[in-house]
């Protein structure tokens, strides 16, 4: 009897906390502009390896010379592996260059494409943008 009172509820539990990642997930036209590849070069301030994406952030100096921390959205943990990338790869402190796309709302953020180490290293940032003409 106590299964049968709990057992909507539990659903209705689990049906709210996967719907959470879905809605929090984002097709990559639907928030970058695939005509709008920018290159930038900076330092590694911050790193995340979270889902659905990795990101990490950098500070870039603009041609007037003020710095602008951005944002850049990587791929999955799971598809930085296997484009063999570690927690590692990236360290704060590293100077980088990234090339990717930038947010279409034009916050400084963007979709990195491919990260260029100063040693010429080039590693595929597991952007989804060559997901998007499958979506």
């Amino acid at each position: 009897m106590q299964l049968r009172q709990t057992l909507p509820g539990l659903t209705a539990l689990w049906l709210l906390s996967t719907a959470a990642g879905a809605w929090a997930h984002h097709s990559f036209v639907g928030q970058f502009d695939p005509a709008k590849l920018v290159k930038m070069s900076g330092t590694v301030t911050e790193l995340k390896w979270t889902n659905p994406h990795a990101f990490f952030y950098m500070d870039v100096e603009d041609s007037d010379g003020s710095v602008a921390n951005w944002a850049l959205e990587l791929g999955s943990p799971n598809t930085l592996i296997r484009y063999r990338w570690a927690r590692d790869t990236l360290k704060i402190g590293d100077s980088v260059t990234v090339e990717g796309y930038l947010a279409r709302d034009g916050s400084n953020l963007a979709n990195a494409k491919t990260v260029t180490f100063p040693d010429g290293r080039v590693v595929n940032a597991g952007s989804s943008s060559e997901l998007s003409s499958t979506r």
